[in-house]
């Protein structure tokens, strides 16, 4: 059986990271030649010999992102800083497509913010913080903020890392991490610190408190992120 090609509509690629991360499901499918994917355009151009339809679509699905035109294709698709975004009127909670690349960005906002959360709380305990600060003091209230602030910078950091993997420029990687939604990285933050001050009744870190902070930590800010995917076309990552 000779090759053909197929192009794919894609939902949900933001960035060239996206477009790699589709790239390589495509071509991981038995019998695929090769892949191009434009995540500007939001179209992906398959070639392969013996393979349907139905599984390129399944491996991209595979990948947390959507196929055909039911969902805004491409990064412009997305709506600019400041400009009005084009809202879908027939949201709903339902799409399990959209339940699994939001859990994909949650992750990596999630393992991003860890980062410099843990190394913070981690050092504070080492150090005898907790135990030697008074609450409701300027220096408490900065020992607070500081995990919010490391955990943010390294989420950025890594985003910037994972989109210039995917062929972006340091300029603009680092530009549209900076864009990404500082709502879902900062509920997060709080949420996993809160967490954490409820179940140890400080700033410290200890072992067993590390996975509900994660759990937590991805809980809140998922739902967020469905619904910005969902009707925005806006990913967080």
């Amino acid at each position: 059986m000779g090759e053909t090609t197929t192009t794919l509509a894609v939902g949900g690629m933001t960035c060239g990271g996206c477009a790699g991360n589709v790239q390589r499901a495509l071509e991981g499918v038995a019998g695929v030649t090769s892949a191009a994917v434009d995540h500007v355009a939001g179209n992906a151009s398959v070639m392969h010999a013996g393979v349907t339809q139905a599984e390129l679509e399944a491996a991209v699905a595979a990948a947390g992102y959507s196929v055909g035109g039911g969902e805004s294709a491409g990064a412009d698709a997305l709506h600019q800083l400041g400009s009005a975004p084009a809202m879908d009127a027939n949201f709903h909670w339902s799409d399990g497509t959209t339940w699994r690349q939001a859990a994909n960005n949650t992750k990596w906002c999630l393992i991003g913010c860890s980062i410099g959360e843990f190394a913070t709380l981690g050092y504070y305990q080492y150090a005898g913080w907790p135990l030697e600060v008074t609450v409701g003091t300027t220096l408490f209230w900065f020992l607070v903020v500081l995990p919010l602030i490391n955990g943010l910078a390294t989420s950025v950091a890594l985003e910037t890392v994972l989109l210039m993997q995917g062929q972006m420029d340091f300029a603009n990687a680092l530009s549209t991490a900076f864009g990404m939604s500082f709502i879902s990285m900062l509920g997060m933050e709080i949420a996993m610190e809160a967490t954490d001050w409820l179940l140890t009744g400080g700033m410290g870190m200890t072992w067993w408190v590390i996975p509900p902070m994660l759990v937590v930590g991805f809980l809140t800010p998922w739902p967020y992120n469905y619904w910005r995917l969902k009707k925005y076309g806006q990913a967080c990552h």
